[in-house]
């Protein structure tokens, strides 16, 4: 049996190095039997890596409980485990979240029960861990009652995104959902309007009403929203620029969309 969490590393002359490498290896849990134990006790694993390689039978109960759990697994070259630990890691590693997932459900259905009229940030394969940190924390100072994201191509909820969010991921929910299309127009059933954030729109931001029901979509740090969440939103809102640079970081973008829905529900 393999155990977990420590590995040896060289001393770094700068302090900060040493904490950042701790608090990571901190939440990184390895061993065939340590991640099925962590699983079952209900931990919250942001995501497992598991060798291409690697077969044995304790792996199927470890795959048939991640997918009822909805735990994104990813098959990866023995390599990169190997980079992440030198300790006897048996081909997998679970990554624990810093926080416990919330069920878009009962926000929803509490926020109607509240007479509160809901807001919701949904991003679409925001990956950069520091670009998730800002956005929480301004949608937790703007109101927003759940942040929801993808099971797969999401950005890691570790210790840097925590630091950057500057404490806001203690206090907003996120929602972590399997088919990110299917949620927004489960979403769209219980009536908010889908209204997608991207410079291919014509309309711009102060035009569209953010006072009812509102779920607000933000696309990729690369390629921004993915096409087929732009085809079934409600409606297309661009941020209006005048200068020669003609795109904002997401993060910045968020900021300002979110304060403009902020902004009009307070009027």
């Amino acid at each position: 049996m393999s155990t977990c969490f420590f590995t040896l590393y060289s001393f770094p002359e700068d302090f900060s190095e040493l904490n950042n490498i701790m608090e990571r290896k901190e939440h990184m849990v390895f061993g065939l039997h340590p991640v099925l134990e962590c699983i079952k006790a209900g931990k919250e694993v942001d995501r497992i890596l598991i060798s291409k390689d690697i077969q044995v039978s304790q792996l199927a109960e470890i795959l048939k409980t991640c997918k009822l759990r909805n735990i994104p697994v990813q098959k990866v070259p023995i390599e990169k485990l190997h980079r992440l630990t030198k300790k006897n890691h048996q081909g997998i590693i679970a990554f624990l979240s810093e926080i416990e997932y919330a069920s878009l459900d009962n926000i929803i259905r509490q926020c109607f029960e509240q007479g509160e009229t809901p807001m919701v940030l949904m991003l679409d394969r925001i990956t950069d861990v520091r670009n998730f940190g800002a956005i929480a924390r301004s949608a937790e100072c703007m109101g927003v009652h759940a942040i929801v994201i993808p099971a797969k191509g999401a950005a890691q909820i570790n210790s840097d995104a925590m630091k950057t969010s500057a404490g806001a991921l203690q206090h907003i929910p996120v929602c972590r959902e399997n088919n990110l299309r299917e949620t927004a127009r489960y979403l769209q059933q219980c009536g908010l309007s889908l209204v997608a954030c991207t410079e291919k729109a014509n309309v711009a931001l102060d035009a569209c009403d953010f006072t009812s029901p509102v779920c607000i979509l933000m696309g990729s740090e690369e390629d921004g929203i993915n096409s087929e969440l732009l085809k079934i939103a409600d409606h297309l809102v661009l941020i209006p620029m005048t200068g020669k640079i003609e795109s904002l970081n997401v993060s910045v973008s968020a900021g300002i969309i979110l304060y403009e829905a902020s902004r009009q529900r307070r009027v």
